[in-house]
């Protein structure tokens, strides 16, 4: 298992590189978060072995679990799944980035939390760009709404946006997505430049989220494998 984890994780980065080369992008300005959901702490020691700091997870407990495993190492985790607001007094001791904020009261909660702990946390906002029923997240419209609110709490700092593209083979409906992400940033980054990050980009379309600009790619089965547990 550990020769497979760390192949793939040397092949996913070459890839980035070549991408990020073709992009005519500065591979420094692309970060990979690896997810590791639903697979043991072992794999996430393998990786970090092998120099690799960035780790996401998507559930409050399976988080809190993993971090106890591995106090001893100084990984950088990412908390990156649906905010359940009862859980955020887990979430913010922990995470150094939340991807996934996108509801005032989420925002109160992590105030409230980081001012106890005296942190300042670093928030992405999710945008739901697709407009899918399915999918969480902010409209583009609502941002700057929500932005004039946000940064009022004295604790958080907005350092970016996050969104998910739809599960379709259609290279230009993904790429859409991703290009208005980009968009959107470059319009909100002039009244709060402290909007940089951009999270997007998964096993299924990180080459066309590097092309349009990511800087924070959640990348899990690319290098983990499938997940055989329910998500």
């Amino acid at each position: 298992m550990n020769n497979f984890l760390i192949e793939n994780y040397h092949t996913l980065l070459n890839e980035i590189q070549k991408v990020a080369e073709k992009s005519g992008r500065d591979l420094n300005s692309i970060k990979l978060v690896a997810v590791s959901k639903n697979f043991p702490s072992d794999n996430i020691k393998t990786l970090y072995e092998e120099g690799h700091k960035d780790f996401g997870e998507n559930k409050a407990q399976e988080l809190r679990e993993k971090y106890e495993d591995l106090k001893n190492l100084d990984i950088v985790w990412h908390f990156i799944g649906r905010i359940q607001t009862n859980k955020i007094k887990y979430i913010v001791p922990i995470a150094e980035y939340i991807h996934s904020v996108w509801r005032m009261k989420e925002i109160e909660e992590i105030q409230k939390k980081a001012e106890e702990i005296n942190k300042t946390q670093k928030v992405l906002l999710e945008i739901n760009i697709s407009g899918e029923q399915s999918k969480a997240g902010l409209i583009p419209s609502e941002v700057e709404a929500f932005l004039q609110d946000a940064t009022s709490f004295k604790n958080i700092k907005i350092i970016g946006l996050m969104t998910m593209a739809p599960y379709t083979d259609n290279v230009e409906v993904i790429r859409n997505v991703f290009r208005s992400l980009r968009e959107l940033r470059g319009n909100l980054n002039k009244k709060y430049p402290s909007i940089k990050e951009l999270s997007m980009g998964m096993t299924n379309d990180y080459k066309i989220a590097i092309e349009e600009g990511a800087t924070l790619l959640r990348i899990g089965t690319r290098i983990f494998g499938n997940r055989y547990l329910p998500e």
